[in-house]
């Protein structure tokens, strides 16, 4: 029974931090996030290719590290991990990035399924469709702890029409 109540209270908790850091899902139940809103593959407009991968001198870094789209254009992100480690590709503006990796550095084994996000192991590939309904400067990064503080992040402008 005590271990049953340990594993139940140590699950509400990851519950309750993986909701709260406003990436996991908007806060009225929608999927519509600062960045955006999840794509439908119907409506890809174009493809941008993503490469996660580390340096020989340990740098850990993303081509391209910056992107440009325009409001209500729908990409498809093909994120293909050419690197040794496991990595990750989250959109998001800066302050939820940064609430992001605070929870992630508590918790680097959280699972995540979240629309705006694809986490790789090496030599592995996979997409983030993304609309982005809102023109303004959004990132993306690589959140495991340690990931981002060694290069692992880049800047998306989003431009008005």
């Amino acid at each position: 029974m005590k271990t049953l109540l340990i594993a139940s209270a140590s699950f509400l908790a990851m519950t309750a931090l993986a909701t709260a850091d406003g990436t996991h899902s908007g806060s009225s139940g929608d999927n519509m996030m600062a960045v955006g809103q999840p794509g439908k593959a119907s409506e890809v407009s174009r493809t941008i290719e993503v490469i996660m991968k580390e340096t020989d001198d340990g740098e850990m870094l993303f081509e391209p590290k910056e992107i440009n789209v325009k409001k209500g254009e729908t990409i498809r992100f093909t994120v293909m991990n050419k690197g040794e480690l496991e990595h990750e590709f989250v959109l998001d503006n800066h302050e939820n990035v940064m609430t992001h990796k605070a929870a992630m550095s508590k918790m680097p084994e959280m699972e995540h399924d979240d629309p705006n996000s694809v986490r790789l192991d090496s030599g592995m590939d996979g997409e983030v469709i993304w609309t982005f309904s809102n023109a303004g400067p959004f990132e993306f990064a690589c959140l495991i702890p340690g990931h981002y503080e060694s290069g692992m992040k880049g800047d998306i402008t989003v431009a008005g029409h």
